[in-house]
């Protein structure tokens, strides 16, 4: 039994994943910041769109500002913010928790830390997500991988049975004694595709045709993997890889699996934040593994540049489009 679930962040991947509970019969209600969509989803519901179906339901949501008049407390909490949100919202909830409840961080970048210091490591769940949604509407999703074509990594550890059990209502789940190796090579793989597609301002499958692009994504990935590497971090296979598939090259098999799970079409998560003029996760992805890389004495000249023309587009110097090809790849 999960009992009582929160989901805190009910974005594009949250709201699909909230739904997929909602339809599953769990106990689950919506937190949420953006006050159009709350509203939207009180009043006619949450409608995930699919390329063969539409999911439509009516779940309970709350607004951020709402948490503090909650009653009752919640057995499962999934936190699908941004990582650079985590802390917070982690805090947000963690005077809602009930006695043995846990907190997942089903979430980019490396998050499970930030959770465990504010409700502690007994209470942190890592996992992993592989889901590519968007969400320009209140109210309505379009989910481009549907439940049978997502994908979640989930700690091994028994504790984190309830949370494998929710995530399954919305993907392929699998098991990691070593979760927080699992979380950097799903960082591996983001460090290739997520902010060098943004820059080029193009759908990820578009972008893979760009001369010279998948020979910088798989630098970035060689780069991200010898800092973990550095860290203590194993490689494993994720995203339904065996270990055979990793005999060449990782980066190589990285990037061909996660293309599988693209739709054309298909934005990544940073450009939609540059598109909504928000802030991206690129210092959380492509900045962490330069900051590591030079904390250990690790060379990374590629993520370094990457996310270096990422802070100018979010300075307002730079917008996202092919005249950043050039400047991407390495040239002036």
């Amino acid at each position: 039994m999960t009992g009582r679930v929160a989901v805190v962040g009910a974005g594009a991947n949250g709201a699909s994943i909230g739904a997929d509970l909602v339809a599953a019969g769990v106990d689950v209600t919506l937190v949420e910041q953006w006050p159009a969509h709350v509203e939207a989803m009180r009043s006619a519901g949450l409608r995930v769109r699919m390329a063969d179906r539409e999911l439509h339901v009516e779940p309970r949501v709350v607004h951020l500002c709402q948490v503090a008049e909650l009653r009752d407390p919640f057995d499962v909490v999934l936190v699908v913010m941004k990582a650079y949100d985590t802390r917070w919202a982690t805090q947000l909830l963690a005077p809602h928790l009930a006695e043995g409840a846990v907190v997942a961080a089903v979430q980019n970048g490396m998050t499970t830390d930030a959770v465990a210091d504010v409700v502690g490591p007994d209470r942190a769940i890592g996992t992993v997500i592989e889901i590519s949604s968007t969400m320009t509407e209140p109210g309505i999703v379009q989910r481009h991988t549907q439940p049978e074509a997502s994908w979640f990594a989930v700690d091994a550890d028994p504790r984190a049975d309830g949370v494998a059990a929710l995530l399954a209502s919305s993907g392929c789940v699998e098991r990691f004694a070593d979760i927080e190796s699992a979380k950097w090579m799903k960082l591996v793989s983001n460090c290739s595709l997520l902010v060098t597609t943004a820059l080029l301002g193009m759908p990820m499958l578009d972008a893979r045709d760009v001369p010279g692009l998948r020979e910088l994504m798989i630098a970035a990935s060689d780069e991200a993997l010898a800092v973990g590497i550095a860290r203590g971090h194993g490689i494993l296979p994720i995203f339904g890889l065996t270990p055979a598939d990793l005999e060449g090259s990782v980066a190589e098999a990285l990037l061909d699996a996660v293309y599988g799970f693209v739709r054309p079409g298909a934005t990544t998560t940073v450009l939609q934040d540059w598109g909504k003029s928000r802030r991206s996760e690129a210092s959380e992805l492509n900045g962490l593994v330069a900051d590591e890389g030079a904390r250990l004495g690790i060379p990374t000249p590629v993520n370094t540049r990457i996310v270096e023309l990422a802070r100018r587009v979010e300075r307002g110097e730079l917008s996202p489009g092919p005249h950043n090809t050039a400047a991407l790849l390495g040239g002036r």
